[in-house]
């Protein structure tokens, strides 16, 4: 008998398929939007616990929902193909000033670049309403935040608002 042609028994680089998986970046979407959705609620209640277990009541903030949704508030959601992972919000305390509040990435989520991305966008935010600085009160038992913040150009400063001094509060502003 006669031997078969290489081709023919795959061994031709040539005829080799060479399957390749397309690797699909998922959709992540950062937009204003309504607080109250029950979805986004249970991103906050998320946020909630997380902080709750973190300071006693009195070191501890909140926001609530009606606050955010107010019409001067600005509300943010980080969504990745459609699901709620991340959130930030501010509300103006004078005219060209903001205070930053409920930002909260799932802890399912961390570690993919939506923390950084909300700031980002948060400050386009401000910007477009002729805000020039944004100050934020977060706590000092979450070091990924405050790194955050001051990579971002956030330098301490003292209590603003009515806020008063606490051992577990670091106060934070950035001109923009």
């Amino acid at each position: 008998g006669k031997a078969a042609p290489a081709d023919s028994c795959g061994d031709n680089p040539s005829s080799r398929r060479l399957v390749v998986s397309e690797i699909r970046k998922p959709a992540i979407s950062i937009a204003p939007e309504d607080p109250r959705q029950p979805e986004v609620r249970q991103l906050i209640a998320m946020s909630d616990d997380y902080l709750v277990a973190l300071y006693p009541s009195a070191s501890n903030h909140l926001v609530g929902v009606v606050a955010l949704a107010a019409p001067s508030a600005v509300f943010l959601v980080a969504r990745v193909d459609g699901e709620a992972l991340g959130a930030i919000a501010f509300r103006p305390i004078a005219p060209d000033h903001a205070e930053m509040k409920r930002m909260f990435v799932r802890a399912d989520a961390r570690g993919r670049g939506l923390g950084r991305r909300l700031l980002e966008a948060l400050e386009d935010a401000a910007r477009s309403r002729q805000i020039t600085r944004i100050s934020l009160e977060t706590g000092i038992r979450q070091p990924e935040a405050i790194a955050l913040y001051r990579a971002s150009g956030y330098r301490e400063c003292p209590p603003f608002g009515s806020y008063a001094p606490d051992p577990l509060s670091l106060f934070m502003t950035k001109h923009l």
